[in-house]
């Protein structure tokens, strides 16, 4: 068997589904799930959304240049497709999807209370890209839910369940298989008595 030829399109998956909370200076709320987001730099902290300009969330996020990225769960998967497929033009999602907002370290935008990790983000630059801008921000803090802190005080994502978005569809993440080095660590000899 070999490989198909298909046209130019984006096939890297799978992608973090996360709910990007937003507000604007008047008061009003939004919720919307993104997939286009990752990573960007680490010293500075820095990540990225990517928004088509026709999402009632555009405008907020350009008017206020600040949202939270908040990590999905197994438990949050109805709430992610949800706050994906419906507009806060027509529904309130918070309401509709069974969210709780809370208000944290920024000023306008809430971050989902339901959500194992909360990343408080301040908009660094805007990139026209073509179907989506690029909101590129700055990391400014973090909340993460003590309920999935291990016994050594470490963070224990795994035990969250998170989500991933895949060609269309929500996936679990399945077991770990190794940890980061595993690959070149020294084997311990097997002693033999």
């Amino acid at each position: 068997m070999g490989k198909q030829v298909w046209k130019p399109g984006n096939m890297l998956y799978p992608l973090p589904a996360v709910l990007v909370s937003c507000g604007d200076r008047s008061g009003a709320i939004n919720v919307l799930t993104v997939a286009w987001t990752g990573t960007i730099c680490s010293n500075p902290p820095m990540l990225y959304i990517s928004v088509r300009k026709s999402r009632y969330s555009y405008h907020i996020l350009k008017e206020t240049g600040e949202f939270y990225v908040n990590l999905t769960t197994e438990a949050l998967a109805s709430a992610a497709d949800l706050c994906g497929v419906k507009s806060g033009r027509d529904i309130d999602k918070w309401d509709n999807a069974g969210i709780t907002p809370a208000m944290g370290m920024l000023q306008y935008a809430p971050y989902v209370e339901e959500s194992p990790v909360c990343i408080a983000c301040r908009v660094k630059q805007i990139m026209e890209l073509g179907s989506h801008d690029m909101f590129i921000a700055d990391v400014v803090g973090v909340y993460a839910d003590e309920a999935y802190m291990d016994e050594s005080g470490r963070f224990n994502l795994a035990a969250a369940k998170p989500i991933v978005y895949s060609h269309g569809q929500y996936y679990g993440l399945g077991k770990a298989l190794g940890s980061f080095g595993f690959s070149v660590r020294k084997k311990k000899k097997k002693k033999h008595s």
